[in-house]
């Protein structure tokens, strides 16, 4: 079995320090910098040259991407294993509540309960995401809560990022749809949340990039420890994960 710490090593190695501009029409870009300016993006490309454009066209970044055959195994082979979310159904299950306590449990209850989506999971990407700061604006430009880039808010109707509830609502619908194109498996929805569907689908599994997997090892451990705190019913667990990632 794979351990977290290896897997660190390996990345820490062979991480290139890159960048990825996603676009909402499913092109990817490399990029040295960028830069966010209200509505506008700024893209220096790695071989010279600068673009500016609306932000709604950018899906997100991604940084650090590692493109050494070796990580790309190595990162196929955890999920394989049986990745680090414990195996169980992530649909809605009125025991398995948010693991937080904030003023938005009932909004996230609300929506996990709509789009069939279990509510722990949903607070713990808010967690990850912004730390329950609804006005949080990110070097990239995502928005709110859930960390909405702009096209993927309007993708899932939602037309104001900082108001909880919509983004919220926009957040876990997401989640329900990367849910089930990647058939109930939370290692690839949660990697795709972060990186994109496409980047997912191209490295058929979850993308080799330091940021993605450090990104879904952060979310997984708050699951993990309700379930081993019972904070999460253990009878919802179909099975544990068979890879330590602690």
């Amino acid at each position: 079995m794979r351990t977290l710490i290896l897997l660190a090593t390996l990345l820490l190695v062979n991480t290139a320090s890159a960048s990825i501009a996603l676009f909402s029409d499913g092109r990817n870009m490399k990029i040295e910098t960028y830069t966010v300016e209200e509505e506008t993006i700024h893209l220096t490309m790695q071989g010279g040259g600068k673009l500016s454009l609306p932000i709604a066209r950018i899906e997100r970044i991604v940084d650090d991407e590692v493109v050494t055959p070796e990580v790309v195994e190595e990162v196929r082979k955890i999920v394989e294993d049986g990745g680090v979310f414990p195996r169980r159904s992530w649909r809605f299950h009125e025991t398995s509540q948010p693991l937080f306590q904030s003023k938005y449990n009932d909004i996230i209850i609300e929506a996990s309960r709509q789009f069939d989506v279990d509510a722990a999971l949903v607070s713990a990407v808010i967690k990850a995401e912004s730390d329950y700061n609804p006005r949080i604006v990110s070097h990239k430009g995502a928005r709110g809560l859930m960390q909405l880039m702009p096209a993927t808010a309007k993708r899932f109707g939602v037309t104001n990022s900082f108001d909880p509830r919509e983004n919220i609502f926009g957040g876990t619908r997401y989640l329900r749809w990367l849910l089930k194109k990647f058939d109930g498996n939370a290692d690839l929805a949660v990697a795709a949340y972060n990186a994109g569907e496409g980047n997912v689908w191209k490295y058929e599994g979850v993308p080799p990039f330091r940021e993605t997997v450090n990104y879904i090892n952060r979310i997984a451990k708050h699951i993990r420890r309700a379930i081993e705190t019972e904070v999460i019913p253990r009878d919802t667990v179909a099975a544990s994960t068979a890879v330590s990632l602690r």
